[in-house]
């Protein structure tokens, strides 16, 4: 089983291929593309890009060199026909240095790639939203190498696509950043904070009123405030419990440590770790945590130890407890 990083520059890729990654993602917006079509976004990251064609080539080199392979992400939510024939230079440009893989989500483009690349190199972006063995099967006839499964696709789900579609590789999430929709079907971008930050992160505060006439009090608007205070609390903690870490640095937030050993006997290809405008640390942090976790269940230990360890590594007992922070919360009985 793979673990595949994000990584923004030369040094996260060197340094993260030493914590353990042999697959790492990551974009790529050149100062051309920004000047032609006054957009920073191309990949659906404002920030967290490569913008250097000689920067990129050395991070290829890296990977290559410790063993490893890197993936660019083309996976906007839409391109315009002018933005199209720029994306496949892009594609072109990335392969012709010694890039591996292409992680597409648009099936339109993957049939406009088909005549400038080989399809055994397009990875089908978790943005595609393919969740079943018929989507796993469409994108194989279709020549692409790897599905990326959505964050909520559960275990059991998984490991059956898997097994139903040999020939294809699915690669599941297994750390950081939550979406609280379908990613797949959100058109808006995740703003900075100071411009309002992700639009599902609404902090309004709800007023209620009865329907009709009279007042709304008692058990009826405490159960709607408890309501919304546990939803407060799921936003938190599917936002990366704040992108808050512990005092050695492991980062809290999304997570599905605990279910690699089923993940890795179900035939699951890779697992991915999200956050490519991420810190290095964080980064860092969560490779070393997959990687501590994935070598005890490649070495057969019991399920049941490898989930104390993989809780006791931040540590998050008191997170998991709710089943708010896990991408497979089916792990913990929830």
């Amino acid at each position: 089983m793979k673990i595949v990083a994000p990584i923004a520059s030369v040094e996260e890729a060197e340094a993260l291929a030493r914590a353990g990654a042999r697959e790492f993602y990551c974009g790529f917006v050149p100062d051309e593309w920004i000047g032609r079509f006054r957009a920073v976004n191309a990949n659906r990251r404002p920030s967290g890009n490569f913008r250097d064609h000689a920067e990129l080539h050395r991070a290829v080199d890296v990977a290559h060199r410790r063993g490893g392979s890197i993936s660019l992400v083309l996976n906007a939510q839409t391109y315009t026909d002018e933005q199209i024939a720029a994306t496949i230079t892009i594609a072109e440009s990335f392969l012709k240095i010694g890039g591996d893989s292409l992680i597409v989500s648009d099936l339109g483009l993957v049939g406009e790639l088909f005549q400038h690349v080989p399809l055994s190199r397009i990875h089908v972006s978790s943005v595609a939203t393919c969740r079943n063995g018929s989507a796993a099967r469409l994108c194989k006839e279709l020549g692409a190498s790897r599905m990326i499964l959505p964050r909520d696709v559960t275990i059991g789900e998984a490991c059956e696509i898997a097994a139903e579609v040999p020939g294809i590789e699915i690669e599941a999430f297994i750390l950081n950043d939550g979406c609280v929709f379908e990613e797949g079907a959100c058109a808006t971008l995740h703003l900075p904070q100071n411009l309002g930050g992700p639009i599902c992160l609404d902090n309004h505060t709800p007023h209620y009123r009865r329907r009709g006439s009279g007042k709304l009090d008692g058990p009826a608007l405490d159960r709607l405030r408890d309501n919304d205070e546990e939803y407060r609390k799921w936003l938190w903690y599917r936002f990366s419990c704040g992108f808050t870490t512990n005092a050695a640095g492991m980062p809290f937030g999304p997570c599905g440590l605990c279910a690699l050993p089923l993940l890795l006997r179900g035939g699951i290809a890779a697992v991915k770790i999200a956050g490519r405008e991420a810190p290095t640390a964080r980064k860092l942090a969560s490779v070393r945590m997959v990687k501590a976790v994935l070598d005890r269940a490649e070495a057969g230990e019991d399920d049941e130890c490898i989930m104390q360890f993989a809780q006791a590594l931040r540590p998050s007992e008191q997170h998991c407890r709710t089943g708010y922070m896990c991408y497979y919360p089916e792990v913990l009985g929830h």
